[in-house]
């Protein structure tokens, strides 16, 4: 299917099913309202079969163009029908399990995360090693039965819902570096694994502690082969850079319509709000042509960081221009409304660390896009 037919026809199936879609008000607002939530928008769409463009046949798919599902995305978005940070871990996951496991398993596993039957979540970072994935400790030894695990990951977003998890651990010396690291699907129900809700600033639980201690991983269960978990992180990154930031971006752009319509033009410096938008078309435009890089098949990488780089400033743009525009909501409003600005206004604080710290991303790009050599 085509983008512009795909657009229009799925358009006009979300206003005919909006009522079905929209959220339940008795559910509340927390995380677990966010996840009945996404189940339920992911099963909707991918019945009606819009969840399953763009995705290979292989997997449960319906093929075409990875346009598609970024305009999925967006539309959800855009109606607040999903929080863009669940909705995407579908992106920054199910390509590298297409990539990288057997076809077999990727076969049975993908269709129950576009289905919504599943979330998974993303373990790598680790006490000490969060921008620094090739010092990484957690310890997978092989024996009789499979790989045996032990260790600790943090920041694991959503582990507390996750039914399985793509994770890096070391199984060479402990001196190879990203030479040495194996990646893994570990099913979180399996015996050893232990999860602890971290709350953040903005008061939800998100992120966690997870500890493995001695969970065995059958053999049949790695991504790639052994000692290529880089290259399936490497290859995991870039998605987590292009589709993911597409989908935050549009909410970003809901977010400043939203403050456009409730805040009087008084209330508004001209001035801030005219850089915050010409960033944020800044950040959009260079997400689309990442898109668009993606969707002809480039290989993306080290130049996906301009991507973040610009999504982080972008976001803590937009919420300093809320925090001035509306402090009473952002500082003391009890509201759905203040209670809603003021948790996006926190959370942005993060934007500049979440998914690598901006330092490490101009870092990056100095090193490895500009040349311009290593750290003195």
């Amino acid at each position: 299917m085509q983008l512009d037919a795909f657009r229009r026809e799925l358009d006009g199936w979300l206003d005919e099913h909006a009522a079905e879609l929209a959220r339940d008000a008795s559910d509340g607002d927390g995380l677990d309202a966010d996840m009945a939530q996404l189940a339920k928008v992911k099963q909707m769409t991918f019945d009606a079969g819009w969840m399953r463009w763009g995705w290979p046949q292989r997997v449960g798919g319906l093929g075409g163009s990875p346009l598609l599902r970024g305009y999925l995305g967006e539309a959800l978005t855009a109606r607040d029908l999903v929080e863009p940070g669940t909705y995407s871990m579908t992106e920054v996951l199910a390509p590298t399990m297409i990539d990288y496991a057997r076809p077999e398993l990727a076969a049975e596993m993908v269709p129950r995360l576009l289905r919504g039957e599943e979330m998974w979540c993303q373990g790598f970072s680790e006490p000490g090693t969060g921008s620094n994935l090739a010092a990484l400790s957690c310890r997978a030894v092989r024996a009789d039965d499979g790989w045996r695990v032990t260790g600790q990951k943090v920041w694991t977003s959503f582990a507390q819902f996750a039914q399985r998890c793509v994770l890096l651990a070391r199984t060479g010396a402990p001196d190879s570096a990203h030479r040495g690291i194996t990646a893994l699907f570990v099913d979180m129900d399996a015996p050893g694994i232990t999860v602890r809700p971290i709350e953040t600033m903005h008061g939800r639980l998100e992120f966690c502690e997870v500890f493995f201690d001695d969970v065995l991983v059958p053999v049949e269960r790695m991504l790639g082969e052994e000692g290529q978990g880089w290259s399936v992180a490497m290859d995991l990154l870039p998605y987590e850079r292009s589709t993911s930031l597409w989908h935050r971006g549009a909410f970003l752009q809901q977010r400043l319509q939203h403050l456009l319509t409730d805040v009087a033009d008084d209330s508004l410096s001209a001035a801030e709000l005219g850089d915050v938008v010409v960033q944020l078309f800044a950040l959009r435009a260079r997400s689309r042509a990442t898109q668009h890089r993606l969707a002809a098949g480039e290989r993306l990488g080290p130049e996906t960081s301009v991507d973040k780089v610009l999504l982080a400033t972008t976001e803590q743009s937009l919420f300093d221009l809320v925090a001035s525009a509306v402090a009473d909501d952002v500082l003391t409003g009890d509201d759905a409304a203040g209670a809603r600005w003021r948790s996006d206004y926190l959370y942005s604080r993060a934007a500049t660390i979440y998914g690598g710290s901006a330092e490490i991303q101009r870092n990056v790009l100095a090193r490895r896009v500009l040349d311009l050599g290593p750290e003195s």
